[in-house]
């Protein structure tokens, strides 16, 4: 059966508008994907991708800049992810800057966010490998939730066995909560404290005017204090030293003569184990004495002689002079 003309017009139109919705699809696919601007390939190293695809968005300061260009497993602990970002965003982006994994919303696609760093580092360059942060994953979350909702569980139950004892009147915050007697004990007890509270700080004021007025100068300690009193007690004892060591060479002296004098050595000796000796010194002393006192009567019938009156006048003359 042969077509029209006006079937194979709309036919030719069918295709027409089928290719520019086909090229309007594949523009704005590569343009979602960065296919047909200036790009640069940036780096960064996760152990945990959490289901990141090749494709997905790049984020910085909540812009996209780019997409996942690829991602290459390493070993079990590393993985590396390409990322295709728009050249004009580098300048922005600096080199303390940090990559992250996160989803787009609560139930959207995992994106790539990379954080802005803090420090004034240079903007990085095609080929960088930015630091990265790997986030804990909605199943660790859940697991640290579940242990800690247990845990809870656990305490909830350990609190109501413990309130319910004490409900009871146990342990001794039971018998403090329903025990009349032990809570007005418990009362004058801790009156008793305060009045003891109020006493010692009183004791201790008046030990703190004790001594601040120990510290004043008129007082012993106040004195002790004084730079020129030590001074003068270090020289006293140092004068004290020096008196002690020539003491010591005195008492060392007396010893050595008192020594001789028990050897046997000296005229001290001589003289306390000679008797004779001693008799003949003493005779000796008393015909001196005999002879002063002969002397002395001779001396004043000279006095009274007229041969020599005249000159012992003169003399008493002489000394009277020099009294006066």
């Amino acid at each position: 059966m042969e077509k029209t003309d006006q079937q194979k017009i709309r036919l030719g139109l069918f295709i027409i508008i089928g290719s520019l919705f086909f090229l309007a699809a594949i523009y704005f696919v590569g343009n979602k994907q960065n296919l047909f601007g200036n790009t640069s390939n940036l780096k960064a190293v996760f152990g945990n991708v959490s289901g990141l695809q090749v494709g997905n968005n790049v984020r910085y300061a909540g812009m996209d800049i780019g997409t996942v260009k690829s991602i290459e497993m390493v070993n079990d602990t590393t993985i590396n992810v390409s990322m295709a970002i728009e050249d004009k965003m580098l300048i922005h982006i600096k080199k303390d800057a940090i990559a992250t994994i996160g989803s787009d919303g609560l139930v959207g696609n995992m994106i790539i966010n990379i954080i802005p760093g803090k420090g004034n580092e240079n903007a990085v360059i095609p080929g960088d490998i930015i630091q990265s942060y790997s986030k804990s994953s909605t199943d660790e979350m859940l697991k640290t939730l579940d242990v800690t909702n247990k845990n809870a569980a656990l305490l909830t139950a350990d609190l109501l066995k413990i309130t319910h004892e004490i409900n009871k009147g146990n342990g001794t915050v039971g018998v403090l909560l329903r025990d009349s007697l032990m809570a007005q004990d418990l009362k004058a007890t801790m009156n008793y404290l305060k009045e003891t509270t109020k006493g010692t700080t009183a004791s201790v004021a008046n030990l703190n005017k004790m001594i601040a007025d120990l510290n004043q100068k008129d007082n012993v300690i106040g004195v002790l204090k004084d730079k020129e009193v030590a001074l003068q007690m270090k020289t006293i004892i140092t004068n004290l030293e020096k008196s002690s060591t020539e003491i010591d060479k005195v008492v060392i002296n007396l010893n050595a003569t008192i020594t001789n004098i028990k050897e046997g050595k000296g005229a001290i000796n001589y003289l306390s184990n000679n008797p004779k000796l001693v008799q003949q010194i003493d005779s000796t002393i008393t015909n001196v004495n005999k002879a002063s006192i002969k002397l002395n009567e001779d001396l004043e019938a000279l006095k009274h002689n007229f041969l020599f009156r005249g000159y012992f006048k003169k003399q008493a003359k002489e000394k009277a002079k020099q009294g006066k």
